[in-house]
Parts: structure tokens; C-alpha cells; sequence
């Protein structure tokens, strides 16, 4: 077996009810699977998030030994050091899976929706994975949204951003000011920092949250969701 493709991510797919004419794709948080992300958030609204014309996709992130978890195996889009701001990023797994990631964008390119059509974002980790898949990576995506997220003092963004001289993603940021894993002032110095890098960027505070989802923040995500990508007019011929 070649080992120079990765096998392609499994994921959970909610079609679009007319005509798809775009694309978002949700990163679930760490230990999660696509599967997971999409049930939780179906509990939350008590049905899929689903549109007319947008197809969500929930991939799943491949087994992989976590240090965090004194290396045993999870779901987890990259590995980390600690779960903490000011530690290194492990950026040969962050780097892999940008790949991995990337081969999922290009199916939706080759099934006729452009990037600017396109949305990236995810909780936890996810949103974390994203901020580095749209920034680095993929500038030309319609948008970026990261649900109680944080990138490390000195990530691989920042310097990316610092040589940046293109337009960029806009951002939509949630975080929850009672959040116990992921500090509410890790969030909002992220926020800054990209704000600070030239990232229209919004942060959204919902007070007593944990670190978790709710439904005030998915009925937000899914407002500016549509307002990022809008049915479209069908093209006269």
C-alpha cells in the first residue's frame, strides 16, 4: 500500500434541500467525531442545521496518539504539547492534516463550488484547525468561524498573517465567559491578535457558558452562515 495519499477523512454529510451551491465544512472539538459534532448540534436546535442550498459537512479527524492524554489515541485534528497558550505548536501534525483538509475543499472545487462559496470553522479544536486551513492555507474562502477556540502566543497564523498582503476570511468567533478548558481571555487575545493582523473579525461573549455549544450562539453562527453565503440567483444562460 503507498503510504504518499492519505486515506480520504470520513465524514457526516447533511445535503442541502434544493440546489447546492455551497459549502460548509464543521471540525468537530477534540475526541469528537463528525458524527458526534452533528448529532450534538441537532440536540441543541432539535433538528439538523440544514439549508436550501448549502451542503454541511462534518469530518471526522483521524485516531492518533494525543499528548495531552499521555498519548493515547483520540480524534484529534492535531496534537498539542499541553492545552494552553503558551507552549509551541506541534506543527508537523498541524501541517499534515492542512493537507488532509485540504484534498476535502478540493472535492467541493471539483463538484463545481467555488471557494468564495465555501465556509471552514469548528468548536474547540476545530475552530482552532480552521483558523490554520484559512489563513495559511486558504485565503480565499468565504469565511472562518471558531466556537471556543485559541491559537498559541506564537502560532504559525500570526507569522503567516504578518507577510500577508491579500484580502482575508472574515471571522466569526464565539466563546463562553465561564469556559473552564479553554480560557474566555485565550479567545479574546486571539481575536485581538488577528483583528491586529488585518482579520475583520467578530467575537461573540455569551456569559456563565462553559465549554460547550448552546443555542442563542448556533442560531448567531447559522445567521451569519447565510449572510456569508447567499442563495444564489440562478445564472441565466
Amino acid at each position: 500500500l503507498s503510504m504518499a495519499a492519505p486515506a480520504a477523512l470520513q465524514r457526516s454529510v447533511v445535503s442541502p434541500a434544493g440546489r447546492h451551491t455551497a459549502s460548509l465544512i464543521f471540525l468537530h472539538g477534540s475526541g469528537d467525531t463528525g458524527q458526534g459534532a452533528r448529532a450534538w448540534i441537532k440536540q441543541i436546535l432539535n433538528q439538523d442545521m440544514a439549508f436550501q442550498h448549502i451542503k454541511v459537512i462534518y469530518p471526522t479527524a483521524p485516531a492518533r496518539p494525543y499528548t495531552p492524554m499521555k498519548g493515547a489515541f483520540s480524534n484529534v485534528w492535531f496534537d498539542r504539547y499541553k492545552i494552553c497558550n503558551d507552549v509551541p505548536e506541534h506543527i508537523e501534525s498541524i501541517d499534515s492534516m492542512c493537507q488532509g483538509l485540504t484534498d476535502l475543499i478540493n472535492d467541493e472545487v471539483k463538484n463545481g463550488i467555488a471557494k468564495n462559496r465555501i465556509l471552514i470553522g469548528g468548536f474547540s479544536m476545530g475552530g482552532g484547525m480552521a483558523l490554520h486551513l484559512a489563513y495559511r492555507f486558504h485565503q480565499d474562502l468565504a469565511g472562518v468561524f471558531a466556537l471556543s477556540s485559541f491559537l498559541n502566543k506564537d502560532s504559525a497564523v500570526y507569522q503567516a498573517l504578518k507577510r500577508n498582503k491579500s484580502a482575508l476570511p472574515e471571522l466569526f468567533q464565539c466563546h463562553g465567559t465561564a469556559d473552564e478548558l479553554v480560557l474566555y481571555s485565550w479567545g479574546e487575545e486571539t481575536n485581538k491578535m488577528l483583528k491586529s493582523l488585518g482579520v475583520s473579525a467578530s467575537l461573540h461573549t455569551f456569559p456563565n457558558l462553559n465549554h460547550e455549544l448552546n443555542r442563542t450562539e448556533i442560531e448567531k453562527l447559522k445567521s451569519w452562515i447565510i449572510e456569508k453565503l447567499p442563495v444564489e440567483a440562478p445564472k441565466a444562460n
